[in-house]
C-alpha cells in the first residue's frame, strides 16, 4: 500500500511529490539511483550499528532519504506548505512549515528502512499518523509497544510491561537520528532536511528520557470517568453457529 505526500508551495505555485509504501517486507530496487557519498555506510557510520563495512557498502537508511534530501536540500524550513498525505482510507492536510511534513514523510522512510535498528520502528509505519503531536507519538509508541508484548506473551515469551525496552530501544535510535543528521548536513544547502531529523530526534527524547512523566501528563486523559470494565461474557446464544 502506498503513501502519497504532495507538497504545494501557494508563494511560488510549485509542487513536490513524494510517494511511499506504508508496509515493506524487502529490499527496494535502486539500481536506477546512484548512491551519494554521504550514503556510504562508512560515512559517519552509527557508533552503535551491527552492519559491517567489509560486507555492507552503503547504509540502508541514508540510501532510502537520499532522494527525499535531494529534492528538500534547497528549500529553508520555515517555508509554508499546504501539505496533502493519501493513504489507501483517508486523506490528511495540513498548511504548516515545510519542516513538520518532512518529519512525517522522514519518519515514515525510515521506519521502512532495511536498518537493523530502525526496523524496529516498522509497525509505527503501519499505522503511520501524518503530523502527530509529542502526545500521539507517546501513546502510539507505547500502545504499538505494549501491543507486541501481548503477541509475545501469548506465544509463551515473556512480555516486558514496565517498557524498559521502549526506553532502550529509544535510546538507540537517537544514536541512529544523530549520525544521520551528520549524513544530511553533508547534502543540505538549506535546512529544511535538518530541521525535520532534528525535530524527530526531540520526539524520541520524549521516550527516553521523560517517559514516565509523559505517562504522567497523559494519565487524565485516560482514567477519568472510564469506571470499571467488566469482563465480557459471550451469551448462550453466540455460543453456536449454525
Amino acid at each position: 500500500m502506498s503513501i502519497r505526500y504532495e507538497f504545494n508551495f501557494p508563494e511560488d505555485g510549485t509542487q513536490l511529490i513524494v510517494e511511499t509504501q506504508a508496509t515493506r517486507d524487502r529490499v527496494a530496487d535502486a539500481s536506477t539511483q546512484k548512491n551519494a557519498s554521504w550514503t556510504r555506510l562508512d560515512y559517519c557510520q552509527c557508533s552503535n550499528c551491527p552492519l559491517s563495512k567489509k560486507e555492507v557498502e552503503y547504509c540502508p537508511a541514508a540510501v532510502d532519504m537520499q532522494p527525499i534530501v535531494e529534492d528538500f536540500r534547497s528549500l529553508p524550513g520555515f517555508k509554508k506548505a499546504d501539505v496533502v498525505v493519501t493513504t489507501q482510507e483517508r486523506q490528511y492536510r495540513k498548511t504548516t512549515g515545510l519542516e513538520e511534513g518532512l518529519r512525517s514523510l522522514m519518519g515514515l522512510v525510515m521506519a521502512n528502512s532495511q536498518c537493523p535498528i530502525l526496523k524496529n520502528l516498522k509497525p509505527m509505519a503501519y499505522t503511520h499518523l501524518p503530523f502527530a503531536t509529542q502526545e500521539e507519538f507517546i501513546v502510539r509508541s507505547v500502545g504499538t509497544y505494549l501491543l507486541r508484548q501481548y503477541y509475545k506473551s501469548h506465544d509463551g515469551d515473556e512480555g516486558d510491561w514496565d517498557l524498559e525496552g521502549l526506553v532502550t530501544l529509544n535510546r538507540e535510535l537517537q544514536m541512529v537520528n544523530q549520525a544521520l543528521w551528520q549524513r544530511v548536513h553533508t547534502a543540505c544547502e538549506g535546512d529544511s532536511n535538518l530541521k525535520a531529523l532534528l525535530s524527530f530526534f526531540t520526539l524520541s527524547s520524549s521516550v527516553s528520557y521523560s517517559l514516565e512523566s509523559q505517562l504522567l501528563k497523559l494519565r487524565p486523559a485516560f482514567m477519568a470517568d472510564t469506571g470499571s470494565l467488566q469482563p465480557f461474557e459471550q451469551s448462550e446464544t453466540n455460543t453456536h453457529v449454525r
